[in-house]
């Protein structure tokens, strides 16, 4: 089997998973592109008086960065290592707004000392505000996108703040529709038009990639804008935010039926459950689930087979000690991972899986039995007055993505697309993208015919976008969107790695297939797995 490897692409990966996973994309490695001839410190000087007919840009900034680590400016991990590329920063279209305040779109574009014609744009996070190193490192495993020599473009789409989650910006018009999607389509139009003036060619490819609020914009690149990118990535997709705020509320309002009150009276989410209760429901779920995959690894692969009852956990002649669950909290949880629903049975909100990720005690963002990541002031009580504030939110029907599906002019012209989401995410369930997809593939003739352009990737015990105590949480898709976008190799299945120990690989299935245990091979090697329908 023939590779070629551009930039550093490791073989050795490879040498694991030829035979009985030969068909996975790790193997495609990036094909070769055209490279122009590289420009220089002096080139990047000269950008900071660049002029485009049209277009405004103010706030001008070029840097040139040498080969080696990233600056500590760039917020990254020092072991970053990348080729010497030029940083240009500015504002398009700066203005004032409601309440005099200064909006415009920031912008940075990464510009590769050696540039191999593609064009990355790197989607955002959370509410943005702030315009984060133009890297591509989403998605993309242990290579960035700029290491590769792909240039790189980041927003912080229409307003400053560094505050998370401030929605101050939701008061003027022109700044909702920026966040919304309008600045995917003005850096997009500017970062290609000052990639063709500095490299003397345009652009040869043209993909997205990003995650949550990125993975929503990705979305919107497809839908909203389907002539301008090749590829595009969109992982856990902030797709509906209103609705998935309810369906992390719900959780929290049946879980804080029996959590305990702090000094002020507020109920103390996290504790609901003990930790001894919590890993009950951990061990429940193994016993219920894991070895439907073939072998029992704390990982459970064959998710759409999984199905495990709280009940089981009551206490009882079966059940005893601290770890078992009354009656109630046994209900709660039932009820908490079905979603919310209106009294008149309309499902609001996707339920979320039961996962191995669900106990997991990260601080950003916890995994659901310990409360998740509530998004608003208060937990839902009232459900019919949620769901009208859902139904009537303004701003979220304009970042609203769930309800479009028709894809006729991306598909028509080439374009591929790649799902992924992580089962344990706390924050937006990994069944309402497979809802999404599942209806993606209705509205276009199939599972079959829609699996020519698109994919989706469950990532098991994997939280929002990443992590995980257990999750093989790293993986490069970005090199299967290349191969399939440019060889017509379609990716059925990718390599996902735990850098813990012990260190595992698996591969990650094309939806609805999922990975399972050939024995009597080596459970913690990629190559020992095979993908197969649930």
């Amino acid at each position: 089997m023939a590779c070629t490897y551009e930039c550093g692409v490791k073989p050795a990966l490879m040498n694991k998973t030829v035979g009985l996973l030969a068909f996975v994309v790790g193997c495609a490695a990036l094909p070769a592109a055209a490279q122009p001839t590289a420009p220089g410190p002096q080139d990047c000087v000269a950008l900071r008086n660049l002029q485009l007919p049209g277009v405004v840009i103010s706030e001008v900034t070029a840097e040139w960065i040498p080969a080696g680590p990233l600056p500590a400016s760039f917020g990254m991990p020092p072991s970053t290592m990348l080729p010497a590329f030029c940083v240009l920063r500015g504002t398009l279209d700066r203005r004032t707004g409601v309440d005099r305040q200064q909006y415009g779109i920031g912008f940075a574009l990464a510009l590769p000392a050696v540039w191999n014609g593609r064009f990355l744009f790197q989607g955002g996070s959370g509410f943005n505000g702030v315009v984060r190193a133009p890297i591509g490192l989403g998605a993309a495993g242990d290579m960035p996108a700029l290491a590769r020599g792909f240039a790189v473009a980041s927003t912080d789409s229409g307003h400053r703040s560094d505050v998370p989650f401030d929605t101050a910006f939701l008061r003027d018009q022109q700044a909702t529709l920026d966040f919304a999607y309008r600045a995917i389509e003005r850096v997009t139009a500017v970062a290609k038009a000052i990639l063709a003036r500095h490299y003397g060619q345009p652009v040869s490819r043209s993909y997205y990639s990003g995650c949550s609020t990125g993975g929503r914009e990705a979305m919107q690149a497809a839908q909203r804008y389907p002539m301008e990118f090749d590829g595009i990535i969109a992982g856990a997709p902030a797709m509906r935010t209103n609705y998935a705020v309810l369906g992390t509320d719900w959780v929290s309002v049946q879980l804080n039926q029996f959590a305990p009150r702090n000094a002020q009276g507020q109920p103390v989410t996290r504790d609901a459950l003990s930790s001894m209760q919590k890993q009950a429901v951990i061990d429940g779920l193994r016993n219920a689930c894991d070895a439907n995959d073939g072998v029992r690894d704390g990982l459970v692969f064959n998710t759409s087979s999984c199905k495990f009852d709280p009940k089981t956990l009551v206490c009882g002649s079966a059940n005893s000690g601290a770890g078992c669950l009354t009656a109630a909290q046994a209900a709660a949880l039932e009820s908490a991972f079905a979603g919310p629903r209106t009294s008149a049975g309309r499902q609001l909100y996707s339920p979320f899986p039961f996962d191995t990720g669900i106990a997991d005690a990260q601080q950003d963002i916890p995994g659901l039995l310990n409360g998740g990541l509530n998004l608003s002031p208060a937990s839902t009580t009232n459900i019919e007055a949620a769901a009208r504030w859902a139904d009537s939110d303004g701003p979220s029907t304009l970042t609203n993505t769930t309800g479009w599906t028709n894809m006729t002019t991306f598909v028509n012209r080439g374009g591929k697309m790649i799902f992924f989401h992580g089962v344990s995410d706390p924050t937006f369930s990994a069944l309402d993208t497979v809802d999404y997809y599942n209806r993606l593939a209705g509205a276009n003739g199939g599972a079959d015919a829609v699996q020519r352009w698109s994919r989706l990737f469950l990532v098991p015990g994997m939280g929002h976008c990443g992590g995980g105590s257990l999750a093989t949480d790293s993986f490069d898709l970005l090199t299967a969107l290349v191969n399939w976008v440019e060889q017509d190799v379609p990716p059925d299945a990718v390599i996902a790695t735990r850098n813990g120990e012990p260190r595992l690989t698996r591969p990650l299935c094309a939806y609805p297939r999922y990975a399972h245990y050939l024995a009597p091979g080596d459970p913690n090697d990629a190559a020992s797995f095979a993908c197969r329908a649930p």
